[in-house]
């Protein structure tokens, strides 16, 4: 079953041709990753803001639905043309588990990984898609990634030098991890923090990243709850994007004009059009 929301990438077709199986999605402009590599400084601070409000919101869909995407960094995220946000790359994407049940441990770009994932926990949720947003911040205004590390280990050194200790929870799974066996974990003599790692940055996109980089996966606000916060809302920001959103949806919308509902009919022996259900989303 497809969700379909205005920041998620549409699948159009699912085809069968020669015992093959092809998904057929929307096509987007070009990525974050594309936008980053052609600014090499960062993003200015409107247009991030914009892309944040939109990536946020998609996510904040899939949480709604009990998806989380599991693999959000700057080359999963398109953007049209009107500079509309698509989040693409849904192949790590899968549904909530039950409280018993257990998840795969490796997902994610390891720059993006939340650190209950680098430790291994097992049980973990819609929060590691808010740490994922909160790394790309910084990253977005400043055109560096925030934790760049060579390795599990050297990851969380990178994470704990900048927002401390992990919790007690996250240190026995990591004493515990075979990955890591032999290993201490790093110790961090002086913290260097957002605010003095990036001085010259907007305090209340600082704010927004210390929101989504809480160590304690149990104190990141969900999407929803970011969205409806000061970063977007202090000076009537989200009131005024969302009607310029409409817009550019609505002109993205008219320059594909592609049939969202494709009927099932037979192209050739072993070439079928399979038609989807969809959700739909105001």
């Amino acid at each position: 079953q497809q969700l379909r929301h205005e920041n998620l990438v549409n699948l159009l077709d699912v085809c069968k041709r020669k015992k093959r199986w092809y998904l057929v999605f929307e096509f987007v402009d070009h990525t974050v990753l594309d936008d980053l590599e052609a600014s090499p400084s960062g993003l200015d601070y409107d247009r991030v803001r914009k892309y944040l409000f939109q990536i946020m919101r998609g996510i904040a869909f899939c949480h709604s639905h009990n998806i989380i995407h599991r693999d959000i960094k700057p080359e999963n995220i398109l953007v049209s043309q009107s500079g509309v946000v698509k989040l693409c790359d849904f192949g790590f994407a899968r549904p909530l588990a039950a409280s018993e049940e257990v998840y795969t441990d490796y997902v994610a770009t390891r720059w993006y990984r939340a650190p209950e994932l680098l430790v291994g926990d097992s049980k973990y949720g819609r929060p590691v898609d808010v740490w994922a947003i909160g790394s790309l911040i910084t990253e977005m205004l400043t055109g560096e990634p925030l934790f760049p590390g060579d390795s599990e280990i050297d990851q969380l050194f990178h994470i704990t030098k900048c927002l401390g200790n992990l919790i007690p929870r996250q240190q026995e799974l990591f004493y515990k991890n075979p990955l890591f066996a032999g290993l201490k974990l790093p110790e961090v003599n002086e913290l260097e923090s957002l605010e003095k790692r990036y001085p010259k940055l907007p305090p209340a996109a600082l704010d927004l990243a210390k929101e989504c980089l809480q160590i304690d996966p149990d104190k990141r606000p969900s999407c929803t709850e970011l969205l409806q916060g000061d970063f977007f809302n202090k000076d009537g920001f989200a009131e005024r994007f969302t009607q310029e959103l409409k817009q550019k949806i609505q002109k993205d919308a008219r320059d594909h004009q592609f049939q969202k509902n494709p009927k099932i009919y037979k192209r050739d022996k072993g070439d079928v059009l399979e038609e989807r259900k969809t959700i739909s989303v105001q």
